[in-house]
């Protein structure tokens, strides 16, 4: 049965937060556990022994200290609340633990709860929490690595055709003129790019991105999409070439923006192109 929206927000609330802590791990392992079956792909391209490695997963092993390697128990993990209790440091060697792994607990969870007040009980709902945590995931890895892993992009565009097939967010066929219009899109600034600088100015992972986005919200949310990150993608360059002395020729992942700019399209994308076109 449907939920009072204040229970739906609560429960939302605290399923982000609890979502938000196991992204953490997705973030820190997911790239480590790609580079490792690049390392061991090359090797059995070049007839080598495979290398050997810990073993690594989503689920194990258990999340641990990386200063001493203390095992962090259940009670150590519950998000936001072990953080405060531990005062911000491991409980075996008192290092500090990073603040970032609160905050995207918060993020996460501020989100979801903000989809489920926004959209009620329903479909909707519950595909924008998957989205909103893809966004989030994508953003930090980006961030760290410079990578949009495929396992999180693809899925994330067949999601969104699927959920689509009963005009979710859109109908299906603006879902899949989207779809090929947002790879298609990026696709042609890379090449334009490449052909006229000799450089590669962004990723295949951009690329799936915003087909992704173009899949979930209708081929008419791209311009916004495109406009909001390049909008804030340039602005946040500048910022870090004039104040943080970060180097012309040091890239700046995308992934971040086009992230970014897809949670605005969800929650205000239709109200914002509307106000566009009138003006």
């Amino acid at each position: 049965m449907p939920l009072d929206p204040p229970v739906l927000t609560a429960l939302a609330l605290l399923l982000g937060l609890l979502v938000g802590s196991f992204l953490n791990v997705v973030i820190h392992r997911l790239p480590v556990m790609m580079e490792r079956d690049w390392a061991m792909q090359c090797a059995e391209l070049r007839g080598e022994a495979p290398p050997r490695f810990e073993p690594l997963g989503l689920a194990t092993p258990r999340s641990r200290c990386p200063h001493c390697g203390h095992r962090i128990s259940a009670l150590e993990n519950i998000p936001l609340v072990s953080y405060l209790a531990l005062r911000g440091k491991c409980s075996a060697c008192k290092a500090p633990i990073g603040l970032r792994y609160p905050v995207i607990e918060t993020v996460s969870g501020l989100l979801s709860a903000y989809a489920a007040w926004r959209f009620g009980w329903s479909w909707a709902t519950a595909g924008a929490l998957v989205f909103l945590w893809s966004m989030v995931a994508l953003t930090f890895i980006d961030f760290d690595k410079q990578l949009l892993p495929d396992s999180i992009t693809l899925p994330l565009l067949w999601l969104g055709l699927l959920l689509n097939l009963g005009g979710t967010y859109t109908d299906l066929r603006s879902a899949v003129i989207g779809a090929a219009a947002g790879y298609l899109a990026l696709w042609s600034v890379y090449w334009l790019f490449k052909l006229t600088t000799g450089k590669e100015g962004m990723g295949y992972g951009d690329f799936k991105l915003l087909a992704a986005i173009g899949a979930w919200f209708g081929w008419q949310m791209l311009p916004l999409t495109i406009l909001a990150s390049s909008v804030v993608g340039a602005a946040v360059g500048i910022a870090l070439i004039v104040f943080a002395r970060h180097g012309r020729n040091v890239p700046i992942p995308f992934g971040p923006y086009l992230a970014g700019a897809g949670v605005i399209v969800l929650f205000w994308g239709k109200p914002l192109t509307r106000t566009y076109l009138g003006l």
